[in-house]
């Protein structure tokens, strides 16, 4: 296995894993579902790299079945965890200074993500990265129903920690797969990195228009 020559050395997903094991992708996934210190971390690209890597049987030498399951209770206690603390925190999260762990658009991006899609936002955002961090939270904020968030919650963590857990296990044994892996690893990276590109280029272009009807109000 190449490692991921993209970002810090430190965030690789193949030498996270041949570094922390099955419990530091565990870890990550948790955080990243949930913590406001998760949403840099590699979540995409380290799923699809544990499951290639138990595909190669290096590293990981768990089923995939258990290797699944235990990145899916991950994935939906990092959510609960997520939304329990927007419970607890409450509107008072958007009046929170910016750091260097913590940025005000993140939560606002979240949150028009949230407006948008309603309850099925919990399942979406598993697939967007920094918003999947952030949209759990957002719903506990916005005090979401419980047992409406807990279902939603479970399948999206299934559709993403398993889903791309065994994509990665399947093109794992593949043979161009495997001679390319590197590439393969990069593609992820960048499609994943396509729903943050598409959310700022509709905040920026809802801005723009909102600017334009301040213009026209003004002029009129």
């Amino acid at each position: 296995m190449t490692s991921l020559s993209l970002g810090p050395s430190w965030l690789d997903p193949t030498t996270l894993i041949s570094t922390f094991g099955l419990l530091g992708i565990l870890a990550i996934v948790f955080a990243e579902s949930g913590l406001l210190i998760g949403f840099f971390l590699p979540g995409d690209s380290l799923l699809f790299t544990a499951g290639l890597l138990v595909a190669d049987g290096t590293c990981l030498s768990r089923p995939l079945w258990l290797v699944c399951l235990l990145i899916v209770a991950a994935a939906v206690a990092g959510d609960q965890v997520g939304y329990l603390f927007g419970r607890k925190v409450g509107p008072g999260l958007f009046r929170r200074p910016d750091s260097r762990l913590f940025k005000q658009e993140n939560v606002e991006k979240a949150s028009a993500f949230f407006d948008r899609h309603g309850p099925k936002a919990i399942v979406l955002a598993r697939f967007v990265p920094i918003v999947r961090t952030f949209t759990p939270i957002i719903a506990g904020v916005s005090r979401m129903n419980y047992r409406t968030f807990v279902v939603h919650n479970v399948i999206g963590g299934l559709l993403w920690g398993g889903g791309v857990t065994v994509l990665g296990y399947a093109l794992g044994r593949v043979a161009f797969v495997r001679d390319n892996i590197e590439a393969i690893l990069v593609a992820i990276v960048l499609v994943s990195v396509v729903p943050v590109v598409v959310e700022l280029l509709r905040a920026r272009q809802a801005a723009r228009a909102a600017e334009d009807r301040r213009v026209d109000e003004l002029v009129d």
